[in-house]
């Protein structure tokens, strides 16, 4: 099934071939979110968490930058009013879709194609596997106005990079560059500009045609592991070992080994 909204919409998707596509589509503000464009995918999100038609999640920005945040002119500070709840913005659009993302039993690709600034770069670090274009930078600008990390930042960094240098790109804001982020491990690789698209769509074809309920499990375990000691960790691993031996891939993918042929796995 395809599915298309119209290109005016502040989040494009595109669903073919098991590979759901959404595009963050605000150009002009370098794709900033603001109240709509939060629903929307979450929205697409948790249609993506039923839809068997989809079995993988790509997400990426319009235009030169990936994701610049939260839209500040939603939020607009006016001197001497009253300030905006930021936390109530946090607790309706970026928890959630940052939840989502971690839970969703598919995998979730960013295609960082330019500036991931804020909750926008947060945003990027909470999909499992972050491809970037070599020319696309990191920025945690919270502290340039006064802000602190959000939606996941503070819990992601110092696993991803450590306490040092979490704590360093947080305070100071300063840029990371697309290859000293896949250097230090904050993401997994960086490519050529040219080769983002074809990169990423590759990887994300492989996952189509993958044993998709195995994934599924592997994301609850390793979201898991993060508060788990490692007697209970083992034990969940056991539990979810015992599921993914009852499902149709896993016999698909011992029978296509024996028979030395590729598996077609169904997803389910």
């Amino acid at each position: 099934m395809n599915r298309n909204h119209a290109s005016d919409d502040a989040i494009v998707s595109n669903t073919d071939g098991g590979i759901l596509r959404l595009t963050l589509n605000r150009p002009d503000k370098l794709n900033s979110f603001n109240s709509v464009m939060h629903l929307m995918l979450q929205d697409a999100l948790h249609a993506a968490a039923k839809a068997e038609d989809v079995r993988v999640v790509i997400i990426t920005g319009a235009g030169r930058a990936f994701c610049a945040g939260q839209d500040l002119s939603d939020n607009v500070y006016t001197p001497g009013a009253p300030p905006a709840d930021l936390g109530k913005t946090i607790e309706s659009y970026w928890n959630p879709l940052v939840r989502q993302i971690r839970r969703l039993p598919k995998p979730v690709i960013a295609a960082v194609n330019g500036t991931a600034a804020g909750a926008g770069a947060n945003l990027a670090l909470a999909c499992d596997i972050v491809i970037a274009a070599r020319s696309a930078k990191f920025i945690q600008s919270f502290a340039k106005i006064g802000l602190v990390p959000d939606s996941g930042g503070t819990w992601l960094l110092p696993r991803l990079i450590g306490d040092a240098r979490a704590r360093a790109i947080s305070l100071t804001g300063d840029p990371v560059t697309a290859e000293q982020a896949a250097d230090w491990g904050m993401i997994w690789k960086t490519v050529d500009d040219g080769a983002l698209a074809e990169t990423v769509e590759n990887l994300a074809q492989s996952f189509a045609s993958g044993p998709t309920y195995g994934y599924g499990l592997q994301k609850k375990a390793f979201l898991s592991s993060a508060s788990s000691d490692f007697d209970a960790q083992l034990s969940l691993e056991r539990d979810l070992q015992r599921d993914a031996g009852f499902s149709a891939d896993y016999a698909e993918g011992v029978a296509a080994f024996m028979e030395r042929r590729q598996p077609q796995f169904r997803g389910k």
